[in-house]
């Protein structure tokens, strides 16, 4: 097997010694679903491949994790520390970026106590903090043209996390599994996620012989230009298994492409329903987005009242959703088949606009 690059760790704190000789990836690729990460077992460990999202005949790295894990982490996003947290490890998250985001309220008591400390925002790290907490990983959000080379004097393993990059929900759930073997916990993890897998493809199965598949479109204008979830997006497979016939499904990209209201309008102006996210700490009414934009009280969701809505600051969506996509799968399938699902069922993320 290629291996682009190795990581052998002498990790600072812990004074954990890694030999080369016990670094021999053996077997099939552990992951099921994520395509952005291979893990193969070694002989006191695994290894981890991380291909470039970008450019997927390219490792971004190749990383042993021994058995026994890591201890001591620092998360830059908050899909990352969200999964300590639920796991029950967040004792080995000593950092992470944008503390003043956080919207868990566990995490605002830890980065409260001094527990967890902030390091800073993407765009002005503070490394000598970094450094004094002798960190064993570091866990970042891969860009396209983002460079990490400033953080090796941390002296910590700088492993890609590429969860959001994932195209597929359990793809990006799967991640769970990468930090239970970073911290010794695969055996938890691993029945976490296929409790999560068996969940999400019984659901999927409620809406597999739907006879009518409602009509959907997504997202806001934005300076002028409509950024629209791709046809083989994270976004379009949750519309498919809930048993909704997304607008752009025949699209090929996997990323949001930019489009302009006109001819989003001539296109999706018919929708049955229109799911649209809101980061602002107000609720988001018809009568806000109207003012907002005159083109948006032309589509017939608009008009009929089938807006799907999402609050990302009420409910914690970037923090947690990734790691619970069965609840979202529940949530379209209980907007766009409410029949499917039991009575009283309570959406968590998305509601339909009162």
């Amino acid at each position: 097997m290629s291996l682009m690059l190795t990581v052998l760790l002498l990790a600072s704190c812990a004074s954990k010694t890694v030999q080369e000789s016990s670094d021999k990836p053996h077997g099939e690729n552990l992951m099921r679903y994520a395509c952005n990460v291979a893990v193969y077992e070694a002989d006191s460990g695994y290894r981890m491949e991380v291909r470039n999202p970008w450019d997927t005949a390219v490792l971004m790295g190749s990383y042993f994790i021994p058995q026994e894990g890591f201890d001591a982490f620092i998360c830059f996003s908050s899909t990352q520390w969200s999964v300590f947290l639920e796991l029950g490890e967040i004792d080995r998250v000593k950092g992470l970026l944008e503390g003043r985001y956080v919207h868990d309220q566990r995490m605002k008591d830890l980065l409260a106590e001094g527990t967890v400390k902030d390091v800073g925002t993407e765009t002005a790290k503070n490394i000598e903090l970094m450094i004094q907490m002798h960190p064993d990983v570091i866990l970042y959000s891969p860009y396209f043209d983002g460079n990490q080379d400033n953080l090796k004097v941390t002296g910590a393993m700088l492993f890609p996390f590429a969860d959001y990059l994932e195209t597929t929900p359990l793809g990006r759930a799967e991640w769970i599994r990468i930090v239970g073997m970073m911290t010794g916990r695969r055996e938890a993890a691993d029945a976490w996620f296929n409790d999560i897998e068996e969940r999400y493809d019984a659901l999927k199965d409620r809406c597999a012989d739907v006879e009518s598949r409602p009509t959907v479109f997504s997202d806001l204008a934005f300076n002028g230009q409509w950024y629209v979830a791709g046809g083989q997006s994270y976004i379009a497979q949750l519309f498919k298994d809930a048993g909704a016939d997304y607008i752009w499904k025949d699209n090929p990209s996997t990323a949001s492409f930019p489009l302009d209201s006109e001819t989003i309008l001539a296109k999706a102006q018919h929708a049955d329903f229109w799911r649209v996210t809101n980061s602002l700490s107000v609720p988001m009414t018809y009568e806000s987005l109207q003012r907002e934009n005159a083109v948006y009280a032309l589509f017939d969701a608009y008009k009929n009242r089938q807006i799907l809505v999402c609050d990302i600051q009420e409910t914690g969506y970037f923090e947690k959703s990734q790691i619970e996509p069965d609840v979202l799968l529940a949530d379209f399938i209980s907007i766009f088949h409410p029949e499917k699902m039991e009575e009283g069922y309570q959406p968590h993320y998305y509601h339909l606009l009162k």
